[in-house]
C-alpha cells in the first residue's frame, strides 16, 4: 500500500458530516446570523462567521469522542454559509423603504433567501476546480480558517501545535484588546480627515483594524498594490475633480464624504462591472474544463473506479438538474409578487425575462464574487458593488422590455428580482472560501457542499423573523412612518435609489461610463504587464475594489501586504526553516482575524441586547477627546503591529525539532 493510499484511507475513516456537526452548526448559525442582520442594518457592515465558528466548534467538539478536523470543518461551513446569507439585507429592506412592503412576509422571504442561496451553492460547485484547486488565488480567510482547524487538530504534532497556537492566541488577544479599547472610547479605531485641493477636496482615512493587517499579510503584495492604484485613482484624481466647486458649506469632511458616496463610488462600480466581465471571459475556458473534469470524475465513480475523496463533488448532472428545477419556484415567486399589481397584465413576459436574467447573471455573479473572495477575502469583498451592478442591469433590462409607466411597481419588482441574484452573490462570495478551507484540511467536497446547502436552509429560516423584529422595533430610515432611531440600512437605500433613478430617468450614467472606461484602461495595462514582465500584475478587479471601497479599508490591506512580504523575506534567510517561519507568520495573521471577528460577534450581541450603538463607552471620556483619541489610536495600533511581528520573529527564531512542516503558502 502506498503512502497516498494510506492517507486516503485515514481520511475516509474520519467522521465528517455528522448529526452533531449539523446541530452545532445550526446553533452557531442562530447567534451569528441574528448578530449579522442587526449589525448590517445598523451600520452597513457584516462580519465573517467562518473563523469564529471554527474556533467555537473546536472548543466544543474536543469533548466528544472521535471528533476530527473535517468534522470541525463541516460546523464552520454550515455557520459560514448561513452567516454570509444575511447580506441579503443589503437589498430586501429597500422594498419597505420605497413603501411597497410594510413588513417581511415570512415564507416569501424564506423562499428568496433559500433559492438564491441554493443557486449560489450549485453555481460554485463547477467553479471549485477552476478557482480553488486550479488557481493561485490567496483566499486569505479560507487559508486562515484552515490554519485554525489544523492547529486545533489533535493529530498534529504537539510541538508544532504549541508554537502555532501561541501565535494565534497572541494575535487574537491583541486584536480583541484593541477593539475593546476602541469600544470603551479610550482610543479611536479609525482616522479620518479632509483637505482642500484647489476648489475641490479629497479625504483621507484608515481603519485601525488589526484584522485588515492580517488580511493584507495573507493576500500578498500584488493585490495590495492593485488596491493602492484604485485608491490613488479615486482619492487622488476623481474625488478632487468631482468635488470641484461642489462643496457644501459646513463640515468639509461630511461634504467630501457625501460626494464620494454619491459620485465616486458609482464610478468605482462601473470599473468593477467591466473588470467583472473581463474576469468572467478569462474564466470561461477554465470553467468549461472544470465541468468536463467533473463529468469524467462522475463517470469513473459510476464504473467503479476509485476517485480520491478530495475530488468527489456533487455530480454535475445533479447540479444542472437542481439549477433548472430552481427556476420553477423562482417563476412562481415572481408571479406571486406581481399578482394583483398594475403589472399583472404583463406578468408572463416579465417573468420570462427575469428567470433568464437570474439563470445567466447568477452564474456571472457567482464566478465574479468567488474570484473577489479569492483575492481579498469575503469579509472585505465589495459585494454591495456587485449588488449595484445587478440592480442596474435588472432595471435596464426590465425598462427596455416593458417600459417604466408604473415606476414604483417596476422599482419594487426590480429589487425583488435582484434579491434572488444577490442571494447567489452572497453565498458564492463565501462558498469558495469554505471549499478552499476544505481542500487544505482534506475534506470531502460533496459532503461540504451538502453542509453549505444545510447552512443556507438554516439561514433562510432565521433571517426573516430577525428582519421583521428589526422592522417592528426600529423601522428603516426613509420608509413611511420610520421612527427617529430607524435603522439606516445604507446599501438597501442606495440600491432602491438606483432602481428609482433608472425608471425615473434621472440617474447620472456618465459616472458609470467613466468607471467602465477606467476599468478598460486598467485591463489593457494589466495585459501589457502580463506579456512584458515576469511577475508584475495589477488585477483589474482589485483596482476596481480599491476605487469602490472606502480608503479606511483599501489603505490598511496593502500596508499589511507589505509588512507580510517583509516578514517573509526575513523568514527566507533561513533556507532550511523558511516554511515553518512563514507558517508562524500566517498563524499570527490568522489570530488577528480570529480575535477581531470573535470580538465583533460579542459586541454585536451587546449592541442588540442594549439597543445602544456605544454600549461600552466610558462615561467620563471628555467631549473634546476625539482628535486626541485618533492620535492615541494610531500610536497604540503601530506599537501593537511592531510588537506582534517582533514576537512572531522571536518565536520563529527558536529551533524546531518536530516533524517537517509543509507550507500552505
Amino acid at each position: 500500500m502506498t503512502t497516498t493510499d494510506t492517507a486516503r484511507g485515514q481520511r475516509s475513516a474520519m467522521r465528517e458530516l455528522t448529526l452533531r456537526a449539523v446541530v452545532l452548526g445550526g446553533l452557531i448559525t442562530l447567534v451569528f446570523t441574528a448578530a449579522n442582520v442587526y449589525l448590517g442594518l445598523k451600520v452597513g457592515l457584516t462580519f465573517a462567521t467562518a473563523i469564529p465558528a471554527a474556533v467555537i466548534s473546536m472548543s466544543i467538539l474536543r469533548y466528544f469522542a472521535n471528533h476530527s478536523i473535517v468534522e470541525n470543518n463541516i460546523v464552520q461551513t454550515i455557520a459560514s454559509a448561513a452567516g454570509t446569507l444575511s447580506a441579503i439585507i443589503f437589498v430586501l429592506p429597500g422594498l419597505i423603504m420605497i413603501g411597497w412592503w410594510t413588513g417581511f412576509p415570512y415564507w416569501e422571504t424564506v423562499a428568496v433567501c433559500a433559492i438564491g442561496g441554493l443557486l449560489g451553492v450549485m453555481y460554485s460547485i463547477p467553479l471549485r476546480r477552476t478557482l480553488v484547486t486550479g488557481s493561485d488565488l490567496p483566499y486569505p480567510e479560507g487559508v486562515a480558517a484552515a490554519e485554525v482547524l489544523k492547529v486545533g487538530d489533535s493529530e498534529v504534532g504537539a510541538e508544532q501545535n504549541r508554537g502555532g497556537m501561541r501565535m494565534i492566541l497572541t494575535g487574537s488577544l491583541a486584536a480583541a484588546g484593541f477593539s475593546l479599547l476602541a469600544s470603551l472610547k479610550a482610543i479611536s479605531s479609525s482616522v479620518a480627515g479632509a483637505v482642500k485641493v484647489g476648489s475641490g477636496a479629497t479625504m483621507y482615512g484608515a481603519s485601525l483594524s488589526l484584522a485588515l493587517i492580517g488580511v493584507g499579510h495573507l493576500v500578498g503584495v500584488s493585490v495590495g498594490v492593485a488596491m493602492l492604484v484604485g485608491l490613488v485613482i479615486s482619492y487622488g484624481i476623481l474625488l478632487p475633480e468631482q468635488s470641484w466647486n461642489q462643496l457644501a458649506d459646513g463640515d468639509l469632511l461630511s461634504s467630501v464624504s457625501s460626494i464620494f458616496s454619491s459620485d465616486v463610488r458609482f464610478i468605482g462600480a462601473g470599473a468593477i462591472a467591466v473588470a467583472a466581465v473581463w474576469t468572467l471571459l478569462t474564466l470561461v475556458v477554465p470553467i468549461a474544463r472544470g465541468i468536463a473534469e467533473s463529468l469524467r470524475s462522475a463517470r469513473k465513480r459510476r464504473t467503479g473506479v476509485t476517485v480520491d475523496i478530495t475530488e468527489r463533488d456533487i455530480p454535475i448532472q445533479w447540479v444542472a438538474i437542481s439549477v433548472t428545477v430552481a427556476m420553477i419556484p423562482i417563476g412562481w415567486l415572481l408571479w406571486d409578487f406581481l399578482r394583483g399589481t398594475e403589472l399583472a397584465g404583463s406578468s408572463a413576459g416579465m417573468i420570462a425575462v427575469s428567470v433568464i436574467f437570474v439563470l445567466l447573471i447568477g452564474l456571472v455573479v457567482a464566478a465574479v464574487c468567488g474570484y473577489m473572495a479569492g483575492l481579498i477575502g469575503s469579509s472585505n469583498s465589495p459585494i454591495s458593488g456587485v449588488g449595484i451592478v445587478v440592480v442596474l442591469l435588472a432595471a435596464l433590462l426590465l425598462k427596455t422590455t416593458h417600459g417604466s409607466e408604473d415606476a414604483l411597481a417596476m422599482t419594487a419588482y426590480t429589487l425583488f428580482t435582484a434579491a434572488v441574484v444577490f442571494g447567489v452573490a452572497t453565498i458564492s462570495n463565501d462558498n469558495l472560501q469554505d471549499l478552499k478551507t476544505g481542500q487544505l484540511v482534506g475534506a470531502t467536497p460533496w459532503k461540504q457542499q451538502v453542509a453549505l446547502i444545510i447552512g443556507v436552509c438554516f439561514g433562510a429560516v432565521i433571517i426573516p423573523p430577525v428582519l421583521e423584529l428589526m422592522n417592528t422595533a426600529f423601522g428603516f430610515a426613509g420608509a413611511p412612518g420610520a421612527k427617529e432611531d430607524a435603522l439606516a440600512a445604507p446599501q438597501a437605500a442606495l440600491m432602491s435609489s438606483l432602481a428609482e433613478g433608472v425608471f425615473g430617468g434621472d440617474l447620472d450614467w456618465n459616472l458609470i461610463f467613466l468607471g467602465a472606461a477606467i476599468g478598460a484602461v486598467v485591463i489593457a495595462v494589466d495585459e501589457i504587464l502580463k506579456r512584458t514582465t515576469a511577475n508584475l500584475r495589477i488585477p483589474p478587479l482589485a483596482v476596481g475594489m480599491g476605487m469602490y471601497l472606502p480608503m479606511a479599508i483599501t489603505l490598511i490591506i496593502p500596508i499589511g501586504a507589505f509588512i507580510g512580504r517583509a516578514y517573509d523575506k526575513w523568514a527566507e534567510r533561513d533556507v532550511d526553516d523558511a516554511d515553518r517561519r512563514k507558517r508562524l507568520g500566517v498563524l499570527m495573521a490568522t489570530g488577528l482575524i480570529v480575535g477581531e471577528s470573535l470580538y465583533g460577534v460579542i459586541f454585536a450581541g451587546i449592541v442588540a441586547g442594549t439597543g445602544d450603538d456605544e454600549p461600552l463607552a466610558l462615561p467620563f471620556i471628555p467631549e473634546g477627546y476625539g482628535d486626541w483619541a485618533q492620535l492615541v489610536g494610531v500610536i497604540v495600533f503601530v506599537a501593537l503591529v511592531v510588537w506582534l511581528y517582533r514576537k512572531v520573529r522571536s518565536v520563529a527564531s527558536k529551533p524546531y525539532d518536530g516533524p517537517p512542516v509543509t507550507s500552505v503558502l
